[in-house]
């Protein structure tokens, strides 16, 4: 996420929680058939990975010392982790140290999962990529734009976190996914492209699709995530900012780089572009369900990792995710976060199922370097470069 401009007042986590009809069991009678739970392999061999073990914790370790990092850690390589390990603090103030089950606040890695629960409703049969967004938000004024658009950033319309604070007053204290669209459809803020012009990155896109999978599911999307995503593939311990408990022991806090803590504000409210909370196991058991074709068919993925941004040369878009080596057996997919002392890398290399996640709770660009933690994996000779930073 990108830095917001107006200054708000601030306003505590809990007023957060809103009421989502939330249900504990999957909803028996949904048209998508809930995926089997996916096979993986939790014990680390320390064997047969030694020596990408012994590069990983090397790298890890000393920019831990060098004051550089401040996270967790998962590598895995289809259903074998072969590292995983905390480093830090979650809690600054009371020396709480991070562990497994640290939950971190996955910024702008949720666009990925919010893309998969867009395609999920595409492979239920329920929504069409190419449908106009005002045919499912009837009020939404910008005619052209399709859903596919909004999934590639391809829209062109402006950031919210840009527009929203000159019509908001001071009593507000949660923007809405609802609000927003509400502001949008009242002032409607000026584009800055025209639809299908060009690639431009935009959180408005992917809130816009919380709506949309709210409005096309019937669920709120915090509902929709847990009953198609998290209870499914046992991610027992993934929440959005609006159902999660701010008093939850493996809670985390976000920092500058100075450990000063970085306080909520009104925009903590919008989903679907940001607000996903997970640990490392979790997301690692997402990327696994992908990788085993138990969550999305092999063709849909492929039409999510395919590039759709012909104007961009070295690097691209699909649908929420990032990715490098297009045309290359070493393609990766992948997506960066930045959101309130939160930085975050997933990282996923398709020809040998590769997984990596980086999570951390401080403002340490190494979390972006992730061209180190390859050449730790495949070996010193293998090249690839040091900062592949992108600021989201």
């Amino acid at each position: 996420m990108s830095p917001f401009r107006y200054i708000v007042p601030i306003c505590i986590f809990s007023l957060l929680t809103v009421n989502c009809n939330q249900t504990e069991d999957v909803v028996k009678d949904s048209r998508f058939k809930t995926p089997e739970k996916p096979v993986v392999q939790s014990k680390i061999d320390s064997v047969k990975y030694k020596n990408e073990i012994y590069r990983l914790d090397t790298l890890f370790t000393k920019l831990y010392k060098a004051d550089a990092f401040n996270g967790n850690v998962l590598i895995a390589k289809g259903e074998k982790i072969i590292y995983q390990k905390s480093f830090g603090y979650g809690i600054k103030e009371s020396n709480k140290t991070l562990n497994d089950s640290s939950l971190f606040q996955l910024a702008s890695v949720s666009k990925v999962i919010t893309g998969v629960a867009t395609l999920l409703l595409y492979e239920q049969g329920k929504l069409n990529l190419d449908t106009k967004v005002s045919d499912i938000l009837t009020d939404f004024p910008y005619k052209a734009i399709t859903v596919k658009q909004l999934l590639t950033h391809r829209s062109g319309l402006p950031n919210y976190t840009y527009f929203c604070g000159e019509h908001i007053d001071n009593t507000v204290c949660t923007v809405s996914n609802q609000m927003m669209l509400d502001i949008i459809v009242k002032h409607q803020p000026k584009a800055y492209l025209k639809p299908g012009v060009r690639f431009n990155y935009c959180n408005t896109n992917f809130a816009l699709l919380a709506l949309i999978i709210e409005k096309v599911s019937k669920k709120c999307y915090s509902d929709f995530l847990k009953d198609e995503l998290f209870i499914p593939l046992g991610m027992n311990h993934s929440y959005t900012a609006l159902n999660i408990d701010s008093t939850k022991e493996h809670i985390t806090r976000g920092y500058t780089m100075k450990y000063a803590c970085v306080a909520n504000d009104c925009y903590d409210g919008v989903l679907g572009d940001k607000g996903i909370y997970t640990t490392t196991y979790d997301l690692f058991l997402f990327s696994t369900a992908l990788y085993q074709h138990k969550l999305l068919a092999k063709e849909t993925q492929q039409l999510a990792y395919a590039p759709h941004s012909s104007e961009k040369k070295m690097s691209n878009y699909g649908f929420g995710w990032r990715m490098k080596n297009m045309n290359d057996p070493d393609k990766e997919v992948f997506h960066n976060g930045w959101w309130h002392g939160y930085r975050t890398s997933f990282h996923r290399r398709l020809k040998d199922s590769l997984t990596i996640i980086v999570l951390s709770n401080r403002l340490n660009k190494s979390v972006y370097s992730t061209g180190r933690i390859y050449a730790a994996i495949d070996g010193p000779k293998s090249g690839g470069s040091l900062q592949e930073a992108e600021d989201e």
